[in-house]
């Protein structure tokens, strides 16, 4: 076969990152989408522009690429028959909604090539996506599919920030993408049946559940409470690097990261050490204060229902720290920070579900909402709402 990567998802992540690496090591990526305007619009100029937002801007151009609309189910099985690599990067609720083609492209491959393997690069920001994604395909395979022998799920940690795009940008190019310089693509090592790619930027790790949990853990909670922090304090102000010019704020997310990278020492001692995950976290602030990405409190912040739930990046490591005795007085702040979390998009509205979360605080009270929204037993654990 050919060096090819059928992607599914023509998102920010999806073009900016996953089909930038790809494209870049001489792979022809092939997308998979609902939106015909992007589609349409990679099929007839074959390439478009990554914009890095940085303090020396720089510019990627993707080419060698071309779209299937998602609605065609006959092109994207041949498609699936004939790839090697897959990947996906459509979030959980689009997961769900393509395991079913999923299913069809790999029987139909199966039953044309009964010993070709294929690898499924999940680029999503979900704990155990492995798991979710092989259990939902293996509900729609017929039982003598034999799914362990023939499909890699590699599960990967997305750590590129990719942020909000102005209107008219959009409006302007609809496959102009805006990233940071970030570029490297963790993922599980011993999740692939046919041989890792040859592609610049790719990191394959051995434990790749500890690096999954550092995403979360430190990355996605670091971020989130920034935001939560900023939004309490300064409701004025719009960017991520604004509030992070705030010392005490600045200081109060470097504490709860820190937090943070105690519970990974105690999840996985042989994988981190102290200097490392150290390293890490001022990296991670030092990206967050980036002013030409132009992150924005509220897309950082928004998604409350999502951002809180039981097995995310602030509750998680929270519970563990509480079962072992960890401090985490700093991560619990920003976590009752989310609660009145307020900030306006740039059209100066809020996100309808946030408001709903933060006035069922005001009315009903934390032990009410950690147990709504955080799944979280108020009586075992009593410290989230002291």
């Amino acid at each position: 076969m050919k060096n090819k990567l059928l992607l599914f998802g023509a998102g920010k992540i999806g073009r900016s990152f996953i089909a930038q690496l790809f494209s870049c090591s001489h792979y022809e990526v092939v997308f998979v989408d609902v939106n015909k305007a992007v589609i349409d619009a990679i099929n007839e100029r074959k390439e478009y522009r990554v914009c890095i937002k940085d303090k020396v801007p720089s510019e990627i151009k993707v080419s060698s690429i071309r779209g299937v609309l998602a609605d065609d189910e006959e092109a994207i099985i041949n498609e699936i028959v004939d790839s090697q690599y897959i990947a996906v990067s459509v979030g959980q609720k689009g997961l769900e909604m393509i395991v079913p083609l999923l299913a069809k492209g790999l029987w139909s491959k199966y039953s044309s090539n009964p010993k070709a393997c294929t690898d499924i690069i999940i680029a999503e920001n979900l704990r155990e996506a492995d798991l979710f994604l092989k259990n939902k395909i293996r509900a729609e395979m017929a039982s003598d599919y034999p799914l362990e022998k023939l499909v890699g799920f590699v599960e990967t940690s997305i750590g590129k920030m990719v942020p909000i795009m102005p209107t008219h940008e959009v409006d302007d190019d609809p496959l102009l993408v805006y990233a940071e310089a970030y570029n490297t693509l963790i993922l599980d090592k011993k999740a692939f049946h046919n041989p890792i790619p040859d592609v610049i930027g790719l990191a394959p790790k051995e434990n790749m559940k500890a690096w999954v949990d550092r995403k979360l853990f430190i990355h996605n909670l670091g971020h989130a409470i920034t935001a939560y922090f900023g939004a309490l304090k300064h409701p004025e102000m719009t960017y991520l690097f604004e509030v992070l010019a705030d010392l005490e704020i600045a200081n109060k997310v470097r504490l709860a990261m820190g937090e943070a990278a105690q519970v990974l020492q105690l999840l996985y001692p042989k994988e981190f050490t102290q200097e490392q995950l150290d390293e890490h976290i001022n990296d991670l602030i030092e990206r967050f204060q980036n002013k030409a990405l132009g992150d924005t409190v509220y897309r950082v912040g928004s998604d409350l229902r999502r951002k809180l739930a039981y097995d995310d990046r602030l509750v998680a490591p929270i519970r563990i720290a509480i079962d072992n005795h960890l401090p985490c007085s700093n991560m619990l702040e920003g976590f009752r920070a989310a609660f009145e979390f307020k900030a306006n998009d740039e059209m100066g509205c809020s996100n309808s579900e946030d408001k709903k979360i933060v006035t069922e605080f005001n009315t009903k009270g934390m032990s009410h909402v950690i147990k709504k929204y955080a799944d979280i037993n108020p009586l075992k654990y009593s410290r989230f709402y002291r």
